[in-house]
């Protein structure tokens, strides 16, 4: 039997730096990040895996208490932190530098598996666009 996957699209607005990045996106700047989450399990009593809603309830709830328009940086950037901590702004702090790489895979290895612990799905991957030209992806 195939497998079958079910894919729902999320937004949400972000500051980040990249610290020791070799150009501009060294400075803060935001993006207009679109997530693309696919998902696999059984198939329910009606003929799906789950309803696009707990996707978006479940990842899409998650985004928008700590990613949506706050600002995300590496933890090693400590002078950029404090500043951004005294000012009260809405901050979350990564374990690895704010690129669309280590975003994606935060996502899909961090915080997925909390978000479906029972019920048998599985979300296998994260497309993260940062532009319309660029995009991260993240794979189980």
């Amino acid at each position: 039997m195939s497998k079958r996957h079910i894919t729902r699209r999320l937004t949400f607005e972000a500051g980040h730096r990249v610290m020791g990045h070799e150009t501009k996106c060294a400075n803060l700047h935001g993006h207009s990040y679109k997530v693309f989450v696919e998902a696999e399990g059984p198939l329910d009593q009606i003929g799906r895996i789950v309803d696009f809603s707990v996707l978006k309830d479940r990842i899409g709830g998650w985004l928008d208490r700590y990613w949506d328009h706050g600002v995300i940086l590496y933890r090693d950037d400590e002078d950029l932190v404090a500043a951004l901590r005294e000012t009260g702004q809405k901050l979350f702090i990564l374990p690895t530098n704010p690129t669309a790489e280590n975003m994606a895979s935060f996502l899909l290895h961090t915080i997925c598996p909390g978000l479906f612990e029972a019920g048998g799905i599985t979300v296998t991957t994260i497309r993260l666009q940062e532009t319309e030209n660029c995009e991260a992806t993240e794979t189980l």
